[in-house]
C-alpha cells in the first residue's frame, strides 16, 4: 500500500502542478492580450504623430514663404520710404532757398519803402479780407504742398 499511496501523492502532487500551470498559463494569456491592444495603440499613437509632424512641415514651409514674402514686401517699402525722403529733402532744401529769396525781397521791398518816405507796415492798420472773397475762392492745395508746408513748420 505504500506504493499506492505514494503513486496517490505524486498524482496529486502532478494534478496540483497541472493546476497553477493553468492558473500562470491564463494569466500570462491576459497579459499578452493586454499587450496586444497596447500594441495597437502604439501603433496608432506614432502613425498620428507622423501625420503631425508631416503637417508641422508643410505648416513651417509656408510660414517661411511667408515670412520670405513679408521680408520682401517691408524691403520695397523702406525703398520706396527713402525715395520719399530724398524728395521730401530736396522739396525742403528748394521751399528754404525760396524763402530766403522770399525774405529778401521783402527786406529790399521794405527799404525802397522807407527810403521813400512812405510809412512803414508797422504804422499801417492791416487791411481785412473780405468773407465772402475766402469764401468764395478756397485754395486748394495738392499733397505735395501739404507736406512741404508741414515739412517747413517742423524744421522751424
Amino acid at each position: 500500500m505504500t506504493m499506492a499511496a505514494l503513486q496517490w501523492g505524486f498524482e496529486f502532487a502532478l494534478a496540483l502542478l497541472l493546476a497553477a500551470t493553468l492558473w500562470y498559463a491564463i494569466r500570462l494569456e491576459r497579459r499578452l492580450g493586454v499587450l496586444r491592444r497596447d500594441n495597437a495603440a502604439l501603433e496608432a499613437l506614432v502613425a498620428g504623430f507622423n501625420e503631425a509632424t508631416a503637417r508641422a512641415e508643410a505648416s513651417t514651409a509656408r510660414l517661411r514663404a511667408a515670412a520670405e514674402g513679408a521680408g520682401r514686401q517691408v524691403t520695397e517699402q523702406v525703398e520706396g520710404a527713402a525715395r520719399l525722403r530724398d524728395d521730401l529733402l530736396f522739396l525742403l532744401e528748394r521751399g528754404e532757398q525760396l524763402a530766403d529769396r522770399l525774405d529778401g525781397a521783402v527786406r529790399e521791398a521794405r527799404g525802397a519803402v522807407s527810403e521813400r518816405g512812405l510809412p512803414s507796415r508797422a504804422n499801417l492798420a492791416p487791411m481785412p479780407t473780405p468773407p465772402a472773397a475766402e469764401a468764395d475762392a478756397p485754395r486748394v492745395r495738392s499733397q505735395a504742398e501739404r507736406d512741404l508746408l508741414q515739412a517747413l513748420r517742423a524744421a522751424r
